[in-house]
């Protein structure tokens, strides 16, 4: 956690409010719709975080809804907490693919089992690929030429990955 006191998923949850107040369950969809293609919440991390931003006077809890969900608002310090978290340094990236962890211990598998990781693997990212280029796309033809620019990293990943399949070692 830098000066500002949020950690990123924390902040990701205040980016997301400054759309309006929103459950639990709406900013997880929220997250999934904008942010999966780059960054991964989980929904007990949304859940884990939203009583801390709570207790710390960044949102604020609305009226219980239907099945007692409850909405938050940010609030004014949430709107200066987020600001200062963007003028933070982001720090360094943290690379966690489960393919090339695999890959790391190839002379451990058989051929056959490499062959099926290589195939999902090719699967899952050209699926990947073709959906985040949608996504940019559509961001593109609503005007929004950041969440664009931070989908095409996405787009760059899923394409990097299908590159670099395509070198790993058979066995």
């Amino acid at each position: 956690m830098a000066d500002s006191g949020v950690n990123p998923t924390a902040a990701a949850l205040l980016g997301l409010l400054h759309d309006g107040p929103m459950t639990g369950g709406q900013l997880m969809a929220a997250a999934e719709r904008r942010l999966a293609p780059y960054w991964s919440m989980t929904r007990s991390q949304v859940y884990r975080e939203l009583p801390v931003l709570a207790e710390k006077g960044l949102v604020r809890l609305g009226k219980p809804g239907p099945r007692m969900s409850q909405p938050y608002a940010l609030t004014a310090a949430g709107k200066r907490t987020f600001s200062r978290w963007l003028a933070e340094n982001p720090g360094k990236d943290t690379i966690r693919n489960p393919i090339a962890l695999r890959i790391a211990f190839g002379n451990l598998h058989s051929s056959s089992q490499l062959k099926s990781l290589y195939a999902s693997a090719n699967e899952y990212h050209t699926e990947a690929l073709a959906a985040v280029r949608e996504q940019v796309k559509n961001a593109k033809k609503e005007g929004d030429p950041y969440d664009a620019s931070a989908l095409e990293f996405a787009v760059a990943y899923h394409k990097a990955a299908l590159s670099w399949l395509k070198t790993a070692p058979v066995g």
